[in-house]
């Protein structure tokens, strides 16, 4: 059975991590430590998957540059610290990366993290091994711009049409389809499913372990689906 993609592009927060309550937690507390009104829950998950700058600009109103640093500011000291227990991997999602990685697959990391957000995940998760590259938003425009899939596709030597991403939201649909990748959506993140369908996703799933049957499935050539 052959690959149906060669490059498999994963978001990190709502994709394979189940950070979404921190993620609020953390951008309520920065609010507040700024003095400006605390967002409600629904309107800081709704920015999960954006850059920081562009979150804050989405939820704030666009803010003065020392107001918006300073939110940020506030908003990483949260999440860096030991306060909150650390946000935990998704069930399965250790397994199906270690099976895709195993299987052939290029596995790479687009997130709305910042670097140092991200770096600090993955030597707590020990899964950078898992990744041939990643690219985070501070790094690059923030999705649903192309620039870091594009960035990916670079470094990796793949096209477009080799290359699947893998998010909860509607902004990895968009940034797939801007690239002119493919996508599917995971539906235990923050976007619903009809929302990242809309968005571009050829599929969505409830659960992150159906991607592999999906792949295996994708990958099955018409001589041996009439032979099953």
């Amino acid at each position: 059975m052959s690959l149906p993609y060669q490059l498999l592009v994963f978001d990190w927060d709502g994709t394979l991590m189940d950070s979404e309550s921190r993620i609020v937690t953390c951008m309520q507390a920065a609010a507040r430590d700024a003095g400006v009104e605390v967002p409600t829950a629904a309107a800081a998950r709704d920015i999960i998957g954006l850059g920081m700058a562009e979150a804050v600009e989405q939820l704030f109103g666009r803010p003065s540059a020392d107001l918006a640093e300073a939110i940020i500011d506030h908003y990483r000291r949260h999440w860096l610290s030991d306060s909150l227990p650390p946000a935990p991997l998704f069930d399965g999602a250790r397994d199906l990366l270690a099976r895709l990685d195993a299987a052939g697959y290029l596995l790479a990391v687009a997130t709305g993290k910042s670097r140092r957000g991200l770096d600090h995940v993955l030597a707590e998760t020990r899964l950078a091994g898992h990744f041939v590259t990643t690219r985070c938003a501070d790094e690059a425009f923030s999705k649903p711009h192309p620039q870091m899939l594009l960035d990916i596709l670079e470094r990796t030597g793949m096209t477009a049409d080799q290359t699947l991403m893998i998010g909860d939201t509607e902004y990895d649909m968009a940034m797939a389809a801007n690239a002119g990748a493919h996508s599917v959506g995971v539906s235990h993140g923050v976007h619903a499913p009809d929302r990242l369908l809309r968005s571009g996703a050829r599929a969505c799933f409830a659960h992150l372990n159906e991607l592999s049957c999906w792949l295996d499935q994708a990958g099955v050539s018409p001589l041996e689906k009439e032979s099953r």
